[in-house]
C-alpha cells in the first residue's frame, strides 16, 4: 500500500510514526525493551558496587533486562555525556554520583553538560560517607600524625583521587586549607587504580568512600585513621571523627549517588523508574547489602535530587572559590 504513496507523502509517514515512537503516548508501554544503566566510573568504586546490588531486581520489576554500561573517563563526565546526548525515553539511564551530577560544574572549567539542564532527575539512591586512610607502611596512626608530618615535609606526602576535581581531591584540598598540611595530589583514573597505588605505597593518604576502602582496612592493607563524618560511625566507635580528631568543626564530607535520565524524559516513565528504584532499596536484602558495603539509602522523590543536586553545586563552588583550587 505504501509503495502507491508519493515519495514525499511516504517520508512524511515514516517521520510521523518515528516521532511518535518517542512520545508520551507510547510512555504508558514502557519499558518494552532492555533499559542501559550507564555507570560512568570502573567496576572497583561505590557506583559500580551500587548497580551490581540493584540490577537483579530492578530487572525484576521493570520486566526487562537492565544492562550495566560502564562508560568511564574525565571525572565519569565521559558517560554522563554519553546519557545527556541520548533520546529521552527511559532506556539510557545514568548511575551518577557527587562529582557527575554536582561537583565536576562547580570545579571544571570544561564540562560538556549542564546538571540540572540536560538531565531530568529519578532519585537519589544513596549517601557514601567518606574515610581517611593511609597506606600502613607510613608512620601515621592519628589525624595529628598525619597534620604534623604534612607541616613538617611539606609536599612530601602524597594523596590518590579519582581524577582532578573529583570529590576525593576536593575533600582533601578541604582538609589542606583548613589544618594548613601540605600534600600533593595524584590523580587517578578511577578509585580501583587509586585503591591499588594506596595499597602498594605509591601514595600514602586517600581521602574516599567508606564503601571502597573498608575492604582493604579489614583485610589490613590499609589503616582507617578518621571518619568525615558529623558523628562517629556506629559500628566503628574507636574511630574518631575528623572534625574532632583535627579540631575542625562542621567537617564533613558525603559523597551520595542518584540516577537520572536525559531532559524531556516523560513524567510517566520518571514515575514508573522512581517507583522501581524506591521498591528495590526497601527490599531487607538490599538493605543488608548496602549497610554492609558502608552506604546509606536514601530514596524520595525525582525534585528530592534536583535540590540536592542544586545545594551541592552551590556548596562545592565555594570550596573552589575558597581553596584556590583550579583544575584542568
Amino acid at each position: 500500500m505504501h509503495a502507491s504513496l508519493p515519495r514525499i507523502a511516504r517520508r512524511a509517514l515514516l517521520a510521523g510514526v518515528a516521532a511518535l515512537a518517542v512520545s508520551p503516548v507510547f510512555a504508558d508501554n514502557y519499558p518494552s525493551r532492555p533499559v542501559r544503566l550507564v555507570v560512568p566510573f570502573p567496576p572497583g568504586g561505590a557506583v559500580d558496587l551500587y548497580a551490581r546490588h540493584v540490577q537483579p531486581e530492578l530487572q525484576k520489576r521493570l520486566g526487562q533486562p537492565v544492562i550495566i554500561d560502564n562508560r568511564t573517563g574525565a571525572s565519569g563526565m565521559i558517560g554522563a555525556e554519553n546519557v545527556a546526548k541520548s533520546a529521552p525515553d527511559g532506556y539510557t539511564l545514568l548511575l551518577g554520583n557527587i562529582a557527575v551530577l554536582a561537583m565536576n560544574s562547580a570545579t571544571l572549567p570544561k564540562v560538556p553538560y549542564d546538571p540540572l539542564k540536560d538531565f531530568t532527575p529519578v532519585m537519589q539512591t544513596v549517601m557514601v560517607p567518606y574515610v581517611l586512610v593511609v597506606n600502613p607502611s607510613t608512620p601515621i596512626k592519628t589525624v595529628a600524625d598525619l597534620v604534623a608530618q604534612a607541616k613538617t615535609a611539606p609536599g612530601q606526602l602524597t594523596y590518590g583521587s579519582s581524577g582532578a576535581g573529583s570529590a576525593q581531591h576536593m575533600a582533601a584540598e578541604l582538609f589542606k586549607s583548613r589544618t594548613g598540611a601540605e600534600m600533593t595530589h595524584v590523580p587517578y583514573k578511577g578509585v580501583g587504580a587509586l585503591v591499588t597505588d594506596l595499597i602498594a605505597g605509591h601514595v600514602q593518604v586517600a581521602f574516599a568512600d567508606q564503601a571502597s576502602m573498608m575492604p582493604h582496612v579489614k583485610a589490613g592493607k590499609l589503616r582507617l585513621i578518621a571518619v568525615a563524618r558529623a558523628t562517629r560511625v556506629p559500628s566503628l566507635p574507636d574511630v574518631p571523627t575528623i572534625a574532632e580528631a583535627a579540631n575542625l568543626p562542621g567537617f564533613e564530607i558525603t559523597g551520595w549517588q542518584g540516577v537520572a535520565a536525559p531532559a524531556g524524559t516523560p513524567d510517566s516513565v520518571v514515575r514508573t523508574l522512581n517507583t522501581a528504584f524506591n521498591e528495590v532499596q526497601a527490599l531487607p536484602t538490599i538493605k543488608e547489602a548496602m549497610e554492609a558495603a558502608g552506604l546509606t539509602l536514601v530514596g524520595g522523590k525525582p525534585e528530592d535530587l534536583r535540590q540536592h543536586m542544586q545545594k551541592e553545586m552551590d556548596l562545592w563552588s565555594k570550596v573552589a572559590r575558597d581553596t584556590g583550587v583550579k583544575t584542568n
